[in-house]
């Protein structure tokens, strides 16, 4: 057997009363936002009914509901691609960028080249961190002597320096290496004797790596001991008279950690007389 819903439509008339203490305007504009009215119902009328089929509603609810689905699939589907298309192309972009800093050329180190030795001991292993730079003081090689180790470790860390050394030579930026190999933990570790910035490191390559940035990317909050002064690199610019280019040429940047004021005697003023011998 059909079933059939029947809808009645109704018009009603109500009142509602509402008791004031007071007459006036605010009183009166009020009343729609009170809710203690008393509600009396006046009329009601029967305006019409409509019956339909229940089978009929069910279809089109169906129909609707499908209707509905169809589109959410399509949303989806559109919200996929666009979502793999951002995906995509951040990656190109990322390798894009990636490759930017990478070059394709080597940047061999000049013949002669500046650098420094610091060294050090972790746990009870000497080590012996040598640097190269550029000219302009940029970082370009390291190697990397340990003590007490066998042939095997000696090899290693050699090989390790040199692939590092590559890597900046081809322009890999030494941020890219410090993020990768600070606290790496292995033995040896434990207090570092011989630093005046590191005490203590949980492997020999956490400690490489913590001392070049500290001393060639300014990275202060990897040092256990504060800073005895930090130059503003513009305010340095501001004092880079001829003498001040002189010494930042012949002076290693890792040595100084960029602090040249602080290591520099300024001899610009004094004037040496020099008697030949007749």
């Amino acid at each position: 057997m059909s079933k059939y819903l029947v809808e009645t439509h109704y018009t009603c008339t109500f009142k509602i009363v509402h008791e004031l203490n007071e007459l006036n305007e605010k009183a009166l504009s009020d009343v729609d936002n009170r809710e203690d009215g008393k509600v009396e119902v006046i009329d009601v009328i029967v305006n019409n009914r409509k019956t339909k089929r229940a089978d009929d509603l069910k279809k089109a609810q169906k129909i609707e509901i499908q209707g509905k689905v169809k589109i959410n699939n399509k949303n989806n589907k559109k919200k996929e691609e666009i979502l793999k298309n951002e995906i995509v192309n951040k990656n190109i972009l990322n390798k894009q960028q990636f490759n930017a800093k990478v070059s394709e050329k080597r940047f061999k180190m000049p013949d002669r080249r500046k650098g420094y030795i610091q060294k050090a001991t972790v746990g009870d292993h000497k080590i012996y961190l040598h640097t190269g730079e550029y000219d302009d003081g940029k970082i370009g090689e390291i190697f990397i002597d340990t003590n007490k180790e066998g042939e095997l470790v000696k090899a290693l860390m050699n090989n390790f320096a040199i692939a590092i050394s590559l890597g900046l030579q081809y322009g890999v930026p030494l941020e890219e290496f410090a993020d990768a190999f600070l606290d790496t933990k292995f033995e040896p570790s434990g207090k570092v004797y011989g630093n005046d910035r590191i005490l203590s490191a949980t492997s020999i390559l956490d400690y490489v790596f913590r001392e070049l940035a500290i001393s060639y990317l300014g990275r202060e909050e990897l040092a256990h001991t504060p800073s005895i002064k930090n130059i503003d690199s513009q305010k340095i610019e501001g004092k880079d008279d001829q003498f001040l280019k002189i010494v930042k040429n012949i002076t290693s940047k890792g040595f100084v950690r960029s602090n040249y004021e602080e290591k520099l005697v300024d001899l610009s003023d004094v004037r040496i007389n020099l008697k030949s011998k007749s």
